[in-house]
């Protein structure tokens, strides 16, 4: 089966989102990636809900928002009402993650939680029953264009087979340093999230060689 792709708009040309986006979509890819930082749980700022609204009044894939930022819970409804498909929250952000992730499946959205490297997949595993998606950080959050950690390919083996031991069907999603090497080391992923390698290059051609990795 081949992967799915999510592009990082956090690498598209601002000025142009609309025309990105629909230029990915036609190009293959699955979901468009959101990264939503608040200058306190990563030290950089990028956008908000006005943007994620106007971006799915204009998007033909599912948005795919990774807040990076404290106290998701009082944000989520707001991001599902904004139009996010897919919303995915941090373990270390919040003091009770579960709360948070079974409020946004009420709200409609398909819930996710993601982890920073520095933190031990032991902090996710009781809350996968609870997800639709579980995001492997490959970089340290907070900014585009980083070197890929090779040591977290490990968690994402341990992540698939903690899975398939509890009859799951959560999604494996990476991001972080993604390109055509980086994601065959990541195998046992089904979502890869590209910010520069999608945005810097051919985008059929790029998200052609992620899906067939």
């Amino acid at each position: 089966m081949s992967k799915m792709v999510a592009p990082s708009i956090l690498s598209a040309d601002f000025a142009n989102l609309e025309k990105e986006i629909k230029a990915v979509a036609a190009a293959g890819a699955d979901w468009i990636h959101v990264d939503v930082m608040d200058g306190r749980f990563v030290p950089n700022i990028t956008i908000g809900i006005p943007v994620v609204k106007s971006l799915k009044k204009i998007s033909p894939l599912p948005l795919d928002v990774h807040l990076m930022i404290e106290e998701p819970e009082r944000y989520v409804e707001d991001f599902i009402k904004a139009g996010s498909d897919y919303l995915t929250i941090h373990v270390e952000a919040t003091g009770d993650p579960a709360a948070v992730l079974k409020r946004i499946r009420e709200l409609g959205a398909k819930p996710g939680i993601t982890l920073r490297p520095r933190t031990s997949l032991e902090e996710v595993l009781p809350l996968l029953p609870l997800c639709d998606l579980v995001l492997v950080m490959t970089v340290e959050p907070g900014f585009g264009g980083q070197s890929f950690m090779h040591d977290q390919i490990k968690k994402i083996t341990r992540l698939r087979e903690e899975i398939q031991k509890m009859n799951l069907s959560c999604l494996i999603e990476v991001d972080g340093g993604i390109n055509e090497e980086t994601a065959k080391l990541c195998h046992e992923a089904d979502v890869f999230v590209a910010g520069s390698y999608v945005f810097g290059r051919e985008y059929k051609s790029a998200i052609a060689s992620l899906k067939e990795s």
